[in-house]
């Protein structure tokens, strides 16, 4: 019981910290996407791009917009990353190979953030800076307008398919919530002891008696945005691990916090803005419900451990830091595969297999407990037009969700949406399964092998960007594979998202009848849970079976 009490304790003082904050923010996040007004910073914006910030744009040009914006992101990232030993700044660091340069491109717009390479040792403070972290903070506005859209598309009335403005949504979205929380978040990072400087390497003395050299930079800045933006990319190779970028246990708490606090609020901002709270609280309940039992699993698969040794050191702590133990890893590890962010504190290769296997299945699931920012809301959405679907054909109605009817064409729409992801992840792990290069990158053979490229597609395709740790992905054949992936599982269900945005909100909004199925209450709740949980477990229970559960079981 002693050792079970600090992490209650963690988990009771991290809800407290939500319930507060998500409410508040939340109505903050419905009313940046209502206002008619632009901030004077915003107007200045649109003059100096020469955009109408007034133009409600049809799906299909908002879906262009975003795509269009995306792909001049990865092209100037790639020519950053190729360029970086000719730039300032560099720190003596050469340029990216092209395979290495177009994987970090499409990780870092895509809000992946996946990392082949290790930070510290082969990008410089500018690539960091200008690259690494501008991307942070847009790709993961791109993913809170897309999630606006589609809860705009539902709010509204007979708009032939138009959406909203989408550099009015991203310009809002970074000036309004991102840099002024990610400059808060930053500065307390740095009271807390996170690194912020420009410092050279510096050589310092180790216990052995050798040297070392120890790579500074400006990392609290970067800390506060991959976390709030649920990126994940760590200025150092053990990511959230390392004492520069994640020092105590309070900071653990924290930057857990960060990753957690806008998905939710997101959730909160949708009911406000379809014009019903109790959707929005809905939309959470099932978020927090999933989230919960995640986090319940791994700390118990962590904690408990298998075998004596684990027993006597009060879980299993290999690869895991003692100034976070069990419970704080295993907490990090379920928020950060519980949304986008692919941010580690330990070893993820290093978990029981249950513990990778929730990890895992949390990846699997969407991402939408609660999901990126953006992400995971627009994914929990689709979720919940299935639901009413599925319901809908059970009483024999043609099914609504909030007024809206669901027809063949936006069934469809959500059925593709479904099916993107696994076909990518199954899909890609048919292919390195297979190949020769991919099998060289293993470095286990046999259930854990299975799970170490599995985990990879899963992230890469899922948008996560965490890693088991023990896969050499640093090759053409994983970096260009895995750069696929990321870019289909980012941009095909964003237009998909999109296109059922425009189809809603075409749509006269109908009026609740004696037939409607209410989707505010408990019932819904726990219609929407377990129609997550099915669709994950119908497409991936094969697949998981010859990873983490024979190795469970062996």
């Amino acid at each position: 019981m002693s050792s079970l009490a600090p992490a209650l304790g963690q988990i009771a003082v991290l809800a407290v910290a939500l319930a507060v904050a998500v409410p508040f923010l939340g109505r903050y996040l419905a009313h940046v996407y209502t206002s008619p007004k632009h901030l004077a910073v915003e107007r200045a914006s649109y003059r100096v791009l020469r955009l109408d910030p007034e133009a409600d744009q049809h799906w299909k040009t908002y879906a262009m917009a975003v795509l269009g914006f995306s792909l001049v992101g990865i092209l100037g990232l790639y020519a950053f990353g190729r360029l970086q030993d000719l730039l300032p700044l560099s720190l003596g660091f050469a340029g990216l190979p092209a395979d290495g340069a177009w994987n970090t491109a499409v990780s870092f717009v895509t809000n992946t953030n996946w990392q082949w390479y290790s930070g510290e040792a082969a990008t410089g403070h500018l690539f960091q800076m200008s690259g690494l972290t501008v991307q942070n903070f847009v790709s993961a506005g791109v993913g809170m307008a897309v999630a606006a859209a589609l809860a705009r598309g539902l709010a509204r009335n007979l708009q032939d398919g138009r959406v909203g403005n989408f550099w009015s949504d991203l310009v809002r979205t970074v000036v309004r919530v991102l840099l002024p929380l990610a400059l808060v978040s930053a500065v307390v990072l740095v009271l807390l002891g996170v690194v912020q400087n420009f410092l050279e390497p510096q050589t310092v003395h180790t216990l052995t008696g050798g040297t070392q050299d120890v790579t500074g930079g400006p990392v609290a800045s970067q800390e506060a945005i991959k976390e709030l933006g649920t990126n994940g990319g760590g200025f150092y190779n053990v990511n959230s691990a390392h004492p520069f970028e994640n020092p105590t246990p309070f900071t653990n708490l924290f930057e857990i916090f960060l990753l957690l606090v806008l998905p939710f609020s997101m959730a909160w901002a949708f009911g406000r803005i379809v014009g019903d709270k109790r959707q929005g609280g809905a939309v959470l309940a099932v978020m927090a419900l999933l989230l919960g039992v995640s986090i319940a699993l791994l700390t118990w698969a962590e904690m408990a451990g298998p075998g004596t040794a684990p027993l006597l050191a009060g879980g299993a702590m290999e690869g895991k830091e003692v100034r976070f133990g069990t419970a704080g890893s295993a907490l990090f590890g379920a928020a950060t595969t519980g949304t986008s962010t692919g941010a580690v504190n330990s070893m993820h290769d290093s978990f029981t297999a249950p513990g990778g296997g929730v990890a895992m299945f949390n990846m699997m699931l969407g991402e939408v407990a609660p999901g990126g920012v953006g992400s995971g809301l627009y994914g929990m959405l689709m979720l919940a037009v299935v639901t009413v679907f599925l319901a809908g054909l059970m009483v024999g109605r043609t099914p609504e969700y909030l007024g809206k009817k669901i027809g063949q064409r936006e069934i469809v729409l959500v059925a593709l949406y479904v099916l993107a992801t696994p076909v990518l992840v199954l899909g890609g792990i048919a292919v390195a399964i297979t190949a020769s290069q991919g099998l060289a990158g293993l470095q286990e053979s046999g259930p854990h092998g299975l799970s170490e490229a599995l985990y990879a597609v899963t992230s890469a395709a899922n948008n996560n960007g965490s890693a088991f740790g023990g896969l050499t992905s640093g090759t053409p054949f994983w970096n260009t594979l895995l750069g696929l992936l990321m870019l289909l599982g980012r941009f095909v269900p964003i237009v998909l998202v999109l296109a059922l945005a425009g189809r809603f909100s075409a749509q006269r909004r109908l009026p609740p009848g004696a037939g409607t199925l209410p989707t505010h209450r408990p019932l819904f709740v726990a219609l929407l849970s377990g129609v997550a949980l099915v669709v994950v477990g119908l497409t991936y229970v094969p697949v998981l079976v010859l990873g983490p559960i024979v190795e469970s079981l062996s």
